[in-house]
């Protein structure tokens, strides 16, 4: 039995009395039935963060107009929001350089019915995953990258995804930088990256932990931003480290961290629980 369409606004505006009725109502007031209501008062910034889903049947208002119909409640209090359906599903394009540990567990979820969305191309700039996208029956795209190619062939990823009307872009391990312009033109995009205490960078990183005797790995999950692993944070998670641990260890330890947190972040984005505001993010899980 198939689940009702939903429709989910996610609202930010400047925080003032009588919103939560104020939006609850605008639905209410159109025969809908509110199945999730969440929020959040960012006191410090006066801002007021809220995501509301509810069931489109017997909702007096079509799909099409009703975006029409509450930006008209929006713009007096100098509101930004989304609207999203359920019955709309995303499409999505994998990129990926060698490893594919985060490839294959995207791969597996969404075969799985984990991830409401499609997949729709899989883009790297090494052959070698390439058999991977042949066992899943999906379109391989190789496009070398070096210094002296990168904006053409950033030119060409763009052109990949309006060709394929790709919605959000996910960086399962795509060791390359993105350019500021590429970001510009597509800003949907999910980075998932090691996150150690304390921090270590350059190559090597596991190696560098290692040595250091460090307790604690993790991984984090972000949009990405022209500042390189600096954008809004959507999940993130850590694991133990032991004296016994050889890098190795942590390698393998590291991998499954990446796997878990780039699952749930994309997760998350797809059921429009991630709400962004300056560099912060509200997860309304």
């Amino acid at each position: 039995m198939s689940k009702p369409t939903t429709a989910t606004l996610l609202i930010v505006c400047p925080d003032q009395r009588g919103l939560v009725a104020k939006f609850a109502n605008s639905i209410y007031a159109n025969g809908g039935n509110i199945i999730h209501a969440d929020q959040h008062t960012d006191v410090a910034a006066g801002l007021f963060l809220t995501r509301l889903e509810w069931q489109l049947t017997d909702f007096l208002l079509p799909e099409a107009v009703i975006a029409t119909a509450f930006n008209a409640i929006a713009q007096p209090l100098a509101a930004q929001w989304q609207l999203h359906f359920s019955d709309t599903v995303p499409r999505l394009a994998l990129w990926v350089s060698r490893q594919d540990h985060c490839l294959l567990d995207l791969l597996w979820r969404q075969q799985a019915g984990e991830l409401p969305a499609t997949i729709a191309l899989i883009l790297s700039n090494h052959p070698d995953l390439a058999p991977i996208a042949a066992q899943f029956e999906l379109p391989f795209h190789h496009l070398p990258i070096t210094p002296e190619t990168k904006a053409s062939q950033e030119v060409k990823q763009l052109a990949l995804l309006q060709d394929h009307y790709i919605d959000l872009v996910v960086l399962a391990k795509y060791m390359q930088i993105l350019s500021p312009e590429l970001i510009r033109q597509f800003p949907n995009i999910i980075n998932i990256h090691h996150s150690f205490l304390p921090a270590f960078v350059g190559a090597s990183p596991y190696q560098q932990a290692h040595q250091r005797g460090v307790k604690i790995i993790g991984a984090t999950a972000h949009y990405v931003t022209p500042d390189l692993d600096a954008g809004p944070i959507i999940e993130q998670d850590v694991t133990h480290i032991s004296h016994r641990d050889e890098v190795t260890d942590l390698i393998r330890k590291g991998k499954d961290l990446e796997r878990l947190v780039l699952a749930r972040a994309v997760r998350l984005h797809l059921q429009n629980r991630v709400l962004v505001y300056g560099n912060r993010t509200v997860v309304f899980a």
